[in-house]
């Protein structure tokens, strides 16, 4: 670890409308959704888009932010890739590995959970780690059959997928994350990984949209840096303080933004810094870093 990392706690909002943030395998991709009708977003689907925004060499966003960022052109590599040989992974040490891979640094990896001998161990569990998202209230999900111009069967004069298009009509998911200095020794990370995380993370919805992921971006992207490795404040009071409340006498599924009290979050905010005065850096809202 070439520089000393301090905990971080972060708490991301992330506001849908007639989109389908992230779909479940299991129920032929519907939107994920709790037994209490609350929304899902889980944070193996959030990691894959930082992967790709890296792995995206050739993108402007990559080559804006190396170049602001003053990377070096080797060790951002991502190993969880569909490009990535499992044999050519194996051929490389355990610091190879770590000097290579910029997910595995930050995220860890069980990539090699069976490969890896004793005496060089796999790295199971990252630096930073990604909750579940959930919506702070139940969602509605609209079904609808689409048409194109081309056929997909033959004998057909037109393509049909019926209710393929599964969309949230909306919802305000809450996705806290952490940053786990006290793990940054195993796995080598660097506070250069962790200021690329941080630059990213307002780019994930924005710069991987889809025909069934039009309108999903993050509203907010709080972000708390303790002052030390082992943190100074409790992190759930924290992610407490920073999640939006409903207007008063508003229950039911929300219809937008506009059902939830910001002003009262901006004052439960400032009062949180107060709080946080000697113990952490102010909270900083990563979406005005873009």
């Amino acid at each position: 670890m070439n520089e000393f990392i301090n905990r971080g706690t972060g708490l991301l909002l992330i506001d849908v409308t007639n989109s389908n943030p992230n779909g479940d395998p299991d129920r032929e991709s519907d939107p994920r959704i709790r037994q209490d009708g609350c929304g899902e977003i889980s944070p193996v689907s959030f990691k894959r888009k930082l992967r790709d925004l890296v792995e995206a060499k050739d993108s402007p966003l990559w080559q804006e932010l190396a170049e602001e960022l003053n990377l070096p052109k080797g060790g951002f590599d991502i190993m969880e890739s569909k490009k990535t040989r499992r044999a050519d992974v194996n051929k490389l040490s355990l610091q190879e590995l770590l000097d290579k891979y910029w997910d595995v640094r930050v995220f860890g990896s069980t990539f090699l959970e069976n490969d890896k001998n004793e005496n060089e161990s796999f790295i199971a569990s990252g630096v930073v780690q990604f909750g579940l998202g959930v919506s702070l209230d139940p969602i509605r999900i609209e079904r609808m059959t689409t048409t194109k111009v081309m056929p997909v069967e033959e004998g057909k004069s037109k393509g049909m997928a019926p209710l393929a298009y599964r969309i949230v009509s909306y919802g305000l998911y809450a996705m806290p994350f952490f940053v786990n200095a006290t793990a940054a020794h195993k796995t080598q990370c660097t506070k250069k990984d962790i200021e690329l995380l941080l630059r990213l993370i307002p780019h994930v919805y924005k710069e991987t949209a889809s025909y069934i992921r039009s309108q999903v971006d993050i509203r907010y992207a709080f972000y708390v840096e303790h002052n030390r490795a082992r943190g100074t404040y409790n992190d759930f009071r924290i992610i407490e303080a920073l999640t939006p409340k409903r207007i008063t006498g508003m229950s039911g599924p929300a219809t937008s933004w506009h059902d939830y009290d910001e002003a009262a979050l901006m004052q439960s905010l400032d009062e949180l810094n107060v709080k946080l005065i000697g113990k952490t850096a102010p909270v900083i809202d990563l979406m005005e870093q873009l």
